[in-house]
């Protein structure tokens, strides 16, 4: 029971760190990236609608499942390459979901491909932050059965 409630923690942090960093990018595509790039102008979203509340929905589960998952594909393991494939394995499965809609959908992908490095970075800032959690203490790493 002490393990899944690590997992939990873990994916608490995780889930509301990748909140934040799709509060903080809605921020900048909002503000910077859709006023001043032409191209990227469908990356602009009104607050507070029925798909800005779904989108914080999913976020909050992704960064949920990244969390159980990263604690359990590090272990107590300090191998970088293994903690960066597991971040990188996340925002690529996302980030290419988004690139691949925009093929689909668009002909202009160039804000999918945008949203896509987004969710790379998400991940990556919510392992580094799993990561300092579990040197702070407030997380323990998966011991193994």
């Amino acid at each position: 029971m002490a393990e899944r409630i690590e997992s939990l923690k873990a994916g608490i942090i995780a889930a509301l760190w990748l909140i934040i960093a799709f509060f903080l990018t809605t921020l900048v595509n909002n503000l910077v990236l859709a006023t001043n790039f032409e191209q990227l102008a469908s990356l602009a979203t009104d607050s507070f609608n029925l798909q800005w509340l779904v989108s914080v929905g999913i976020v909050c589960f992704c960064g949920l499942l990244f969390g159980v998952t990263y604690r359990y594909i590090i272990r107590a393991d300090k191998n970088f390459q293994l903690k960066a494939g597991g971040a990188l394995a996340f925002g690529l499965v996302r980030g290419l979901t988004q690139v691949e809609v925009g093929l689909s959908y668009s002909k202009n992908v160039l804000p999918f491909v945008v949203l896509g490095v987004e969710s790379i970075l998400w991940f990556g800032f919510a392992a580094f932050f799993l990561d300092t959690a579990m040197q702070l203490g407030w997380i323990k790493p998966f011991k193994g059965i």
